[in-house]
């Protein structure tokens, strides 16, 4: 109780410095942008939030951390959706890898699984040796490793990055909140800001 109530001064204090869209509730707070061409949708029980992510982004596995702490937030009233993306020397493998196991109900565990082989393990995630490894500790056997390697989702990985682009999302993370409430750590102020202010937005969206 004394968390949530934290949350709801919090997220008056942030009215301060909100940012007010035409066409959305002016009661929507927090550091964002809306992105055009696309609308702002809440049907009033769940509030979708797209996270745009790259295996190989240090804040993107920072905040893994902080994902539980907003989800726990709101229970039952957020749908969450990992869209990873590539770039440079980076590799699409990771990627496919996690739509792969996404498909098999693992794609948490694949998530977390890929970030710990990074950022711990320092092992190279671009190698298929490497994400077949993952693939079987998570138990996905030999049907994940042949898809991996035939490149099953590599066209989904590449709409992943058209995606991010239509977005204009630009880094990672970023979330894309209600269909059009973009939000970054650096509109925020920083990592910890960021989580904070996320949980602000959704505090005015949900109306608690």
């Amino acid at each position: 109780m004394r968390i949530k109530i934290l949350l709801v001064i919090f997220a008056c204090l942030f009215l301060a410095s909100a940012v007010l869209e035409a066409g959305e509730s002016p009661s929507i707070v927090g550091a964002y942008a809306k992105v055009s061409g696309k609308k702002y949708h809440y049907d009033g029980k769940k509030v979708e939030i797209i996270e745009f992510l790259s295996f190989y982004c240090g804040h993107c596995y920072k905040f893994e951390k902080s994902i539980p702490v907003i989800k726990g937030n709101f229970p039952k009233k957020i749908k969450w959706r990992t869209v990873p993306v590539y770039w440079g020397k980076g590799s699409p493998k990771p990627g496919e890898a996690f739509f792969l196991a996404e498909e098999a109900g693992k794609g948490e565990e694949m998530k977390k699984a890929i970030f710990h082989a990074n950022f711990v393990e320092g092992k190279d995630i671009g190698n298929v040796d490497v994400l077949e490894e993952i693939g079987v500790k998570l138990g996905l056997g030999f049907d994940f490793s042949r898809r991996l390697r035939t490149g099953e989702k590599a066209e989904e990985a590449e709409k992943s990055v058209s995606m991010f682009k239509e977005y204009k999302a630009g880094v990672t993370p970023s979330l894309i909140i209600a269909g059009n409430i973009l939000t970054t750590p650096g509109m925020a102020g920083g990592m910890d800001p960021f989580r904070d202010n996320v949980i602000a937005i959704l505090i005015s969206i949900l109306k608690l």
